[in-house]
C-alpha cells in the first residue's frame, strides 16, 4: 500500500489535534535518487498546542508517534516544521 498525503494528514489530525496542518508530497523532486523507488518523500507543517512547552526534539517525536502506522508502508523521508500554538 502506497501512503498518501491525505493519510498523513489524517493521522495528525486525529492524534495531534492541530490548529493548522500542511502535507506535501515531495516525490517527485527525488526522482532518480537513491532510494526514491522504494518509498515517498513528504514534508509535513504542523501546528498543535500539544507541542507547547515541548522541544524540538519531543515535538518531532510527537509527529513520528503519530505516524507510527504509515511509515512501513511507504514514508522513505520525512521533512518536519512542528510550531506550538504560539509560533509563527
Amino acid at each position: 500500500m502506497s501512503v498518501s498525503a491525505q493519510d498523513i494528514e489524517a493521522a495528525l489530525r486525529a492524534e495531534l489535534a492541530p490548529t493548522a496542518v500542511e502535507v506535501r508530497d515531495d516525490s517527485h523532486l527525488h526522482a532518480g535518487h537513491a532510494g526514491a523507488r522504494e518509498g515517498r518523500h513528504f514534508s509535513v507543517s504542523v501546528a498543535s498546542p500539544r507541542f507547547n512547552g515541548l522541544s524540538r526534539v519531543a515535538r518531532h517525536r510527537l509527529v513520528y508517534d503519530a505516524l507510527r502506522s504509515l511509515i512501513p508502508q511507504g514514508i522513505h523521508a520525512l521533512a518536519i516544521d512542528a510550531r506550538d500554538s504560539g509560533d509563527n
